[in-house]
């Protein structure tokens, strides 16, 4: 299969990001809006903000989803970027558990090393390091400060080819490579699994996890879109993707994270074989019509329609004389939000819990306050709209143990009130 260049320019392309057609066919126009997490002081709230195109895309040759715009990496994950993953305890849980499944499943060599690229605050890596393996991140924001300061060694860095023989010579061959939830926001995606490449040993794994488009298109995550997530994979693409860097996938997993993503992983050489449970998974795609285009004409009209039914209930509400405040601040709001047009008149606030990094910011475009969720327990409005809707069970109840009383409205996959 001849290379096809994925080391991406900034701005507009007209090329898919995996097979570089120029088969694509635009499925939503969200519109110009700011990165999701580019959050505002309350200073920056009369500057004028930057913001770029928003299109979702779909590739009529391999079937990548996309979107047709890159925006510099260093604008996205600037230093002060403010997701951190270990203050949730599910997905604590569930990244550490991580490496019990990698080493029982692969038989991972422990005595080498496991390294993660966008380790964020390291909690993954803690799994690791719990089943006794030399552990290194790689993290370009300051939250690699965090990481370190709780003895998880990490590089702040992008990762790269220059950063991956750097790690070999100090720290020797890794075992396996995990890429979670950062897989689908890479520009320079050629340089990255060449770096993972020369990175791991022979029969080394590479785990990423990404979000799955089939969940997205099923459940209606259009505010999953936004600038970070440059691709929205789904087999077809992401075997075609290993498969011109000499690497096998061999098993995929769906997973609950994050509304429902993919756990792919792939292996050096050609000389692997599918699993059966990848082999199904590609089945229910094409039974699903996952690479027909007129499934994605339809996604466009029911997210139409979803967003005009979530705007005509809060312009209701408001008539009614009701505050209706947000929960939760997860980036995707910033894509439900703008996209909707909901301002302050009709969601005053976003509550976040308590450690959030980003109580006392402003949301982009629409300038949302963010504050503690203990101003949501003291006004205990009718209604409040879940923004982590993807998380709503646990959450609600949750909250309902903290003394909320409020009716919480569902935005997606369609508009619901739960009492």
């Amino acid at each position: 299969m001849g290379i096809v260049n994925h080391d991406l320019p900034f701005g507009h392309i007209e090329f898919c990001q995996v097979c570089g057609s120029k088969n694509l066919e635009k499925i939503l126009d969200l519109g110009h809006q700011a990165p999701c997490d580019s959050l505002l002081t309350n200073r920056q709230l009369d500057e004028m903000e930057k913001t770029y195109p928003l299109h979702f895309v779909f590739c009529g040759d391999c079937g990548l989803a996309q979107i047709d715009y890159i925006v510099d990496p260093r604008i996205l994950f600037y230093s002060e970027y403010p997701y951190r993953s270990g203050i949730t305890k599910t997905l604590v849980d569930y990244l550490q558990a991580i490496a019990v499944s990698v080493v029982d499943s692969y038989k991972i060599d422990k005595n080498l090393l496991a390294v993660d690229i966008g380790s964020n605050d390291g909690t993954l890596l803690a799994g690791f390091q719990r089943v006794g393996m030399n552990v290194l991140g790689v993290e370009p924001t300051n939250i690699a400060d965090l990481a370190n300061e709780r003895g998880v060694r990490t590089i702040k860095a992008f990762f790269g080819e220059e950063i991956s023989t750097q790690i070999v010579k100090e720290y020797g061959k890794a075992s396996v490579v995990t890429a979670t939830n950062m897989f689908a926001h890479v520009c320079n995606l050629g340089e990255l699994i060449r770096g993972v490449s020369g990175l791991l040993v022979d029969d080394g794994v590479f785990l990423t996890e990404s979000h799955y488009l089939l969940d997205l298109v099923k459940t209606m995550q259009y505010d999953s879109i936004y600038h970070e997530h440059l691709k929205y994979y789904s087999l077809k693409p992401l075997i075609q993707l290993f498969d011109y860097y000499d690497f096998s996938v061999v098993d995929a997993e769906r997973i609950p994270n994050y509304g429902g993503s993919i756990r792919v992983v792939a292996r050096k050489g050609r000389r692997w074989n599918k699993s059966a449970r990848l082999e199904k998974l590609l089945k229910e795609e094409e039974d699903c019509e996952l690479y027909n285009v007129n499934t994605f004409y339809g996604f466009r009209n029911r997210v139409m329609e979803a967003k005009s039914d979530l705007r005509q209930l809060l312009v209701k509400l408001k008539s009614e004389g009701c505050q209706v405040p947000g929960v939760g601040c997860p980036g995707r709001s910033s894509t439900l939000i703008n996209y909707c047009n909901i301002d302050s008149e009709l969601m005053p606030y976003i509550a976040e819990q308590p450690t959030s990094l980003k109580i006392g910011m402003f949301l982009p475009g629409k300038h949302l306050p963010i504050v503690d969720e203990k101003r949501l327990f003291e006004d205990n409005p009718e209604y409040c709209v879940m923004l982590t809707w993807h998380y709503a069970e646990p959450i609600i109840k949750n909250l309902r143990n903290k003394g909320l009383k409020s009716k919480v409205i569902i935005p997606l996959p369609e508009v619901k009130i739960v009492k």
